[in-house]
């Protein structure tokens, strides 16, 4: 795997990771009462998901270039 494609992979877990712990408190402030703070929270974990997607995309962009390149280096020899 081209070092591309890992650092996106490891780019969106993080921020999967941090939607994970936002959506985490959300629940805990709306259970509490606090539905500002839980909207907060909520729309942060929203913010980190897309944000993972985007990395994810260009992983899987860094992986086709990748194909592409050892399909060109075979078909040239």
């Amino acid at each position: 795997m081209s070092q591309k494609a890992a650092e996106h992979h490891e780019k969106a877990s993080e921020h999967l990771t941090h939607a994970a712990h936002h959506h985490a408190e959300a629940a805990k402030h709306h259970e509490a009462g606090h539905h500002e703070k839980a909207a907060h929270h909520a729309h942060t974990a929203r913010a980190h998901v897309l944000h993972a997607r985007g990395h994810a995309e260009e992983a899987a962009k860094a992986h086709a270039e990748e194909y592409d390149e050892e399909h060109e280096e075979e078909h040239a020899s």
